[in-house]
C-alpha cells in the first residue's frame, strides 16, 4: 500500500513517498500520482499545490471538495484525469462543413484554373482560418484535392451524358480543333451544340485530348469519331465544324458528316489579304511604327497620358495590331483616330523627329478604313457566339457585307480597289453552291430571314423545295397499312396521297399534310432581328410539328469553330509554362470541368 502525503490544502491526496528498492520510504521525495512527476519534500505544500493547479486544474477543483478520508480515493481516478489543453476550449468546424469546404475549394481550383497547390498557400490558410472562425482549420492537401477534382470530373460528365441522351434531339453539331501547349504538346479540342426539349441552345466541350501523332487527315477523321465513340453521338451528329486547313478539309471528306467550314475565319482572312494589297498599306505602316514606338517607351506613353487629360480624353494605351487576332487593325486605327490630337502633342513635346506622322489625307484614309472594317468587326462577333442561333445568320450577314462594298461615286480610287478585293475574295472564300445547302435551310427555318432575301430571287424556291422533299421523307411509312388495306380503301388512300402531292390543306386533322405545314410557316409574318428564333419555335413548335424538328436540326450548328479557340483559351490559362508538366489526363479533366462548371452558373 502507498502511504499518501498529509498535507492541508488542494494537495492533499495527490503525491505519494518515494519507495527505495527495498521498500523503505523516501520522506524527502514525493511523486505526483496524476502525471508521476518527482518532486522534493521539505514540509513545504507551495510548490506542489503550484504544480497540481497549474497542471492539474480539474484534480486541484476536485480536491478542494473532498474531506481528507476521500482524498485515497482521487488517487484510483488519478487515470481519467488529463491536463486541458488550448484547443480543446477553441470552436472548431464540425466534420460535414469542413467536408463542404473541401469540396468548394476543389471546385473554385477547377472553375477558376487555379494551380492545385495554392492549398498550400499561406494566405489562403489565413483567410479560410478567419472565413470559418476555426483558426485551427487547415485546408486539404494536394492529393485530396486531386481526388475530389477527378470525382467532381466523372460525376459531370455522367450529368453530360445523360442530357445527350434524354434532353437532346437526334442530331448534334460538333467543332473541332489543334491547339499546342506551353509544353509544346498537341491537343485535340472538341465542342458540342444541340438544342434541347426547351428550345435552349446548349454548348459545352466533349474533350481535348493529347493528341500524339501529326495532324494528316486520316488521323483527324479518327479522332472525330474517337470522341464520337466515347460519348456515343456517332448516329446523332449532323455537321462538324473546322477550320478551312487543308487536311481538316481532307478529313471532313473522309467523314459521313456535313461539313461547316469556319465563318469567321473566312471573313478575317479576306479583310487579311486585302489589306494586303490596297492602298493602306503605307498609312497602316506608319501607324504600327507610332504604336510600336509608345508600346516601348514608358517616358512616352506618360506623357501621352497627361495629353489625354489635357484634353478632356480618357487615359488610354495605344493598341498594336497583330496578324493572327481578329479585328485588331480596325482596333489599332479606331484608337489613333481617337488620340490623334494627344499623339501629335505628345510627338511635338518630346522632339521626336524619327517618327513620321501621317499626312492629312492619310489620317482621311484611316477614317475611310475605320468605316470599312466596323460592319466586319459586328459580323465576325455575330458569327463568333455559341449562345445563340448563329448559323442562320451567315448568308443574310455575307449579303450585308457585299452590299456595303458597293462602289460609290463618291469612292476614291484606293477604297474602290478595297472594295473589288473584298467582294472578289469573299466570294472565292465561301464554298460552292452545292455546300451551302445547310446554310440556305438554316436561313430558311429562321424565322427572322425566311423572308431568304439574302438569296437570288431564282434560287429562293428551290429552297422551299428541299424543305418540302425533306418532310415528305419525313412522313412515316405506309407501306404496311396499305399491304393491309382492302382493295375497298385503296381509292381513298390514293386520293389522300394525291391530296399530299398538291399540297392542299385536308379538312380532317389526321390527314394533314407537311406541304400544308411549309405553306402555313412561309405565309407567317418575319420576326424582328432582336427577337429570338428559339423563342419563336418553343411557342409554335406545337403548330409545326415536323418542320420544328427541322428547325431544331439545322439552326444548331454554330457558323464558326470559334467555340474550339474559347476553349484552347481556357486551356491557355491551365497549361501555363508553370504547370507545362500536367498529364494529358489532368488536363482533360480541368479544361472540361472549368467549362461545364461556368456554363453551369
Amino acid at each position: 500500500m502507498e502511504e499518501h502525503v498529509k498535507i492541508a490544502g488542494p494537495v492533499n491526496g495527490n503525491f505519494t513517498f518515494k519507495k527505495h528498492p527495498d521498500g523503505t520510504i523516501d520522506k524527502g521525495r514525493v511523486i505526483c500520482v496524476l502525471c508521476k512527476k518527482e518532486f522534493a519534500y521539505h514540509r513545504s505544500s507551495s510548490s506542489l499545490a503550484y504544480h497540481i493547479n497549474a497542471k492539474h486544474p480539474v484534480a486541484s477543483a476536485t480536491a478542494a471538495n473532498v474531506s481528507g478520508k476521500d482524498a485515497p480515493n482521487l488517487a484510483s481516478h488519478s487515470n481519467t484525469l488529463r491536463q486541458t489543453k488550448l484547443e480543446d476550449n477553441t470552436p472548431r468546424m464540425s466534420k460535414s462543413a469542413t467536408e463542404r469546404l473541401t469540396n468548394v475549394l476543389a471546385k473554385w481550383i477547377a472553375m477558376n484554373c487555379r494551380p492545385i497547390n495554392i492549398v498550400e498557400d499561406e494566405g489562403l490558410t489565413e483567410v479560410l482560418q478567419t472565413a470559418s472562425n476555426d483558426p485551427l482549420y487547415k485546408p486539404p492537401c494536394r492529393a485530396t484535392v486531386t481526388t475530389k477534382i477527378s470525382k467532381m470530373y466523372e460525376g459531370e460528365k455522367k450529368k453530360k451524358l445523360e442530357i445527350l441522351v434524354e434532353d437532346s434531339p437526334n442530331c448534334i453539331a460538333i467543332t473541332g480543333d489543334h491547339w499546342t501547349s506551353a509544353g509544346n504538346h498537341s491537343y485535340f479540342g472538341v465542342t458540342g451544340h444541340f438544342i434541347n426539349n426547351e428550345w435552349n441552345l446548349n454548348s459545352f466541350a466533349l474533350t481535348i485530348m493529347k493528341s500524339e501523332t501529326r495532324h494528316f487527315a486520316d488521323k483527324c477523321a479518327e479522332q472525330f469519331l474517337q470522341v464520337a465513340n466515347d460519348w456515343g453521338i456517332e448516329a446523332k451528329i449532323s455537321t462538324i465544324g473546322t477550320d478551312s486547313a487543308a487536311n481538316m478539309l481532307a478529313a471532313m471528306r473522309a467523314l459521313p458528316y456535313e461539313h461547316i467550314a469556319c465563318n469567321a475565319h473566312i471573313l478575317q482572312r479576306t479583310i487579311t489579304v486585302c489589306l494586303d494589297n490596297s492602298g493602306f498599306v503605307g498609312v497602316l505602316a506608319k501607324c504600327r511604327k507610332i504604336v510600336g514606338h509608345f508600346k516601348q517607351s514608358p517616358a512616352s506613353t506618360t506623357e501621352l497620358n497627361q495629353q489625354q487629360v489635357a484634353l478632356g480624353k480618357k487615359s488610354e494605351h495605344l493598341i498594336q495590331d497583330v496578324p493572327t487576332r481578329w479585328n485588331s487593325t480596325l482596333a489599332m486605327v479606331s484608337r489613333l483616330l481617337r488620340n490623334q490630337e494627344a499623339v501629335q502633342a505628345t510627338m511635338d513635346q518630346r522632339n521626336n523627329h524619327r517618327l513620321v506622322m501621317p499626312t492629312e489625307a492619310e489620317w482621311g484614309k484611316l477614317q475611310r478604313l475605320e468605316v470599312l472594317l466596323e460592319p466586319c468587326r459586328y459580323v465576325t462577333e455575330l458569327l463568333g457566339g455559341e449562345a445563340y442561333v448563329s448559323c442562320s445568320i451567315v448568308l443574310p450577314a455575307f449579303r450585308h457585307l457585299d452590299r456595303i462594298m458597293d462602289i460609290t461615286d463618291d469612292d476614291p480610287a484606293y477604297v474602290v480597289k478595297f472594295k473589288n478585293a473584298f467582294q472578289k475574295e469573299l466570294a472565292a472564300r465561301q464554298p460552292d453552291v452545292n455546300k451551302k445547302t445547310w446554310l440556305k435551310l438554316a436561313t430558311a427555318l429562321d424565322p427572322r430571314f425566311k423572308d431568304l432575301k439574302c438569296l437570288p430571287r431564282e434560287k429562293r424556291e428551290q429552297v422551299w423545295t428541299s424543305l418540302e422533299n425533306m418532310l415528305q421523307a419525313a412522313e412515316p411509312r405506309r407501306a404496311d397499312t396499305l399491304q393491309l388495306s382492302t382493295e375497298e380503301d385503296e381509292p381513298a388512300q390514293k386520293k389522300r396521297r394525291s391530296a399530299l402531292i398538291l399540297g392542299s390543306d385536308s379538312d380532317s386533322e389526321e390527314d394533314g399534310n407537311e406541304y400544308g405545314e411549309l405553306q402555313r410557316y412561309r405565309a407567317e409574318p418575319s420576326i424582328s432581328i432582336d427577337d429570338c428564333p428559339l423563342q419563336w419555335w418553343y411557342d409554335h413548335s406545337g403548330t409545326y410539328e415536323k418542320l420544328s424538328a427541322l428547325a431544331r436540326k439545322y439552326l444548331a450548328s454554330p457558323a464558326t469553330s470559334v467555340p474550339c479557340e474559347r476553349l484552347f483559351s481556357l486551356a491557355g490559362h491551365i497549361v501555363q509554362k508553370k504547370r507545362a508538366a500536367l498529364l494529358p489526363e489532368n488536363v482533360t479533366k480541368l479544361v472540361c470541368l472549368s467549362d461545364w462548371l461556368k456554363k453551369e452558373k
